[in-house]
C-alpha cells in the first residue's frame, strides 16, 4: 500500500511540474511592441512616416527599403538607430493581412508623409530609460533669452555692424 501512495505521489509531482514547463513555454508571438499605440485589436502592420518603414507584428520586423529591395529584420536601418520609437507617429494599418504591406508605399507615403501627425496616440507601455527628464518643459516659464528667430541681442544676427 506504501509504494502505491508513493507513485502516486511522485506522478501528481511529474504532472506538475511538466504542466509548469508548459506554462513557463508561453511565447509573446504576434503581441504588439511596447511603444505600438494602444487601443487596437486586430492589426498585423504599422507604418512609421518618419523612417518610411513597417513593422510586422507577428513577426516582429520591420520592413523597409534598402540596397535596392524590400528588407524584414528585427532592427530600423543604421540612420534611424535613435528614431524614438515611443513618440514617434505610427499609422495603424488595420485594413491590410497580406504578407507585402509594401504593395501600397507610393500611397502611404503620399497619404503619410514624414512628420505627419494623426489623431494623438498612447503607447501600449513605457519606456524603460531616464530621458523624461531632459524633455519635460521647464515648469517655471522665467525667460531665458533664449528665442527663435531673434539673436537676442547679442550681437550675433544677420545684419551688417
Amino acid at each position: 500500500m506504501k509504494t502505491i501512495k508513493l507513485i502516486a505521489i511522485g506522478i501528481v509531482l511529474l504532472v506538475t511540474s511538466a504542466t509548469q514547463a508548459q506554462v513557463s513555454v508561453n511565447v509573446n508571438i504576434g503581441t504588439p511592441p511596447s511603444w505600438g499605440p494602444s487601443g487596437y485589436d486586430q492589426v498585423d502592420y504599422y507604418y512609421l512616416p518618419d523612417v518610411q518603414a513597417y513593422y510586422d507584428i507577428r513577426a516582429s520586423q520591420f520592413i523597409y527599403f534598402g540596397s535596392g529591395q524590400w528588407v524584414r529584420s528585427r532592427y530600423l536601418p543604421r540612420q534611424y538607430r535613435n528614431y524614438d520609437l515611443y513618440n514617434g507617429y505610427k499609422v495603424v494599418l488595420n485594413d491590410y493581412h497580406g504578407r507585402t504591406p509594401y504593395t501600397y508605399y507610393k500611397q502611404h507615403k503620399v497619404k503619410y508623409y514624414k512628420g505627419y501627425k494623426g489623431q494623438p496616440q498612447r503607447s501600449i507601455g513605457n519606456r524603460n530609460d531616464n530621458h523624461n527628464d531632459s524633455h519635460r518643459d521647464n515648469d517655471n516659464h522665467k525667460d531665458n533669452g533664449n528665442h527663435k528667430g531673434g539673436n537676442g541681442n547679442k550681437g550675433h544676427g544677420k545684419s551688417k555692424h
